[in-house]
């Protein structure tokens, strides 16, 4: 009996460690935990201000174009960020991007404790944030491969991507309650003081380096044809990218669609969004950490056609539902499939990519994951000004069961 109890714990002891194996890694340990707070405190931020713009505005296309703005950066300039990336230290660049998402949350506060705040405001801080995030996101993503190294590189992207669904939980339950009791300034100030850990645990990371610096030597657009050249030789690349354009303009509309689907359909004020927003965050929690379950064991346990197709279908159910704890569980699934989708996508691109190409592959894969946001907030905000949230969803739904399966043919069609 002694034996069976000490191999039951001898077996969790090393599923445990399959799962969270890059914790092993100081550096990790300090990313990851800093990363805890500050990622909350940016869902706390993305909530509030899906809702004070409506609020402001009572409109959804002027909701969709504040998306828009945030994101339209990634779409213009994620491929000289990916060469920057690659010539540059990581750590620096992403030192100078928390900060500056400090100053402007502080700012958003200090303006709407002051009663100035005012709808192109928001547009024009939602513009600088998209030109910090052009280079922090990808930036962020090929750092992990400097803080774990290759072999627990899986893990690494699974278990950010754990920290970023959980902040997604607690960040909009957060947000709901903060908006009903303490107002929204409180939640652009929450944002603010959450980038202390994240910088003070980047300051104690010593990581190592991988691929060539070359400084400012060869002509950045020479290097972003290499770049394209390369992607375009592997199939596997090329076919993750093209699914991950197509998921990433008509599967993440959830800041757009979700605020008027709440209010139009749903008859629920501020509660009832950050609520429902924390439902989804538990489902993108439960795939992420499914993911790093499976990464001990080389694989994700799920593929990128499988998650594409099953977010699909649950995206049109969504525009089905009419009562909220229904609409919570479907929202929760789709969450689930969503950042499996994502999550699986990502490590597909690091781990088959070269050392020199990594930061120009990610930066590829931000283009198309966010970059390509502001067309897909413009389509559902579009969608749901003249038809409703439910023709949003529904249409979105639609559009990737049409191009995923193509996607797949192209991509296993014999030469």
């Amino acid at each position: 009996m002694r034996c069976m109890v000490q191999n039951i714990f001898s077996n969790i002891g090393r599923k445990l460690h399959y799962s969270f194996s890059a914790l092993d890694h100081r550096d990790f340990r300090y990313f990851w935990f800093g990363q805890c707070f500050s990622l909350t405190g940016t869902w706390v931020q993305n909530v509030s201000q899906a809702w004070l713009v409506y609020k402001l505005t009572q409109s959804p296309f002027l909701l969709g174009l504040a998306g828009a703005m945030q994101f339209t950066p990634m779409l213009l300039f994620s491929l000289f960020a990916g060469v920057l990336i690659d010539r540059f230290s990581k750590k620096k660049m992403i030192i100078g991007t928390q900060i500056i998402y400090m100053t402007l949350a502080l700012l958003l506060a200090f303006l709407i404790w002051m009663d100035w705040i005012r709808y192109w405001q928001v547009l024009v801080i939602a513009g600088i944030s998209g030109f910090v995030n052009t280079i922090d996101m990808p930036a962020r993503q090929s750092f992990m491969i400097e803080l774990v190294g290759k072999k627990d590189l899986l893990n690494a992207i699974a278990l950010n991507s754990a920290v970023f669904n959980a902040a997604r939980i607690i960040g909009p339950a957060l947000a709901g309650l903060l908006m009903g009791y303490s107002g929204i300034g409180f939640c652009f100030f929450i944002n603010g003081i959450s980038f202390i850990p994240v910088l003070l645990g980047l300051g104690m990371i010593s990581s190592r380096s991988y691929g060539k610096k070359e400084g400012l030597k060869k002509n950045i657009f020479k290097e972003i044809s290499e770049g394209i050249q390369y992607i375009c030789q592997f199939k596997l690349l090329l076919s993750t990218l093209l699914t991950v354009a197509v998921m990433g303009i008509f599967a993440v509309n959830f800041s757009v669609l979700v605020p008027v689907f709440v209010k139009t359909v749903l008859n629920q004020g501020e509660t009832g969004f950050g609520l429902l927003m924390s439902f989804m965050g538990i489902g993108c929690l439960s795939g992420a950490l499914i993911i790093a379950a499976k990464s001990g064991k080389g694989k994700s346990g799920f593929t990128i056609w499988q998650t594409s197709m099953i977010t699909a279908v649950l995206l049109i159910i969504l525009g089905a539902t009419s009562t909220f704890y229904f609409t919570a569980v479907v929202i929760a699934v789709a969450g689930l499939f969503i950042t499996s989708f994502f999550t699986t996508a990502n490590s597909t691109m690091q781990l088959n990519a070269s050392d020199a190409y990594r930061g120009r592959v990610t930066s590829f894969y931000t283009l198309l994951f966010a970059g390509t946001s502001p067309i897909g907030n413009l389509f559902a905000g579009s969608i749901a000004d003249k038809f409703g949230a439910r023709v949003g969803f529904i249409a979105s739904g639609a559009v990737i069961l049409l191009f995923i399966p193509l996607i797949y043919l192209l991509s296993h069609k014999k030469n």
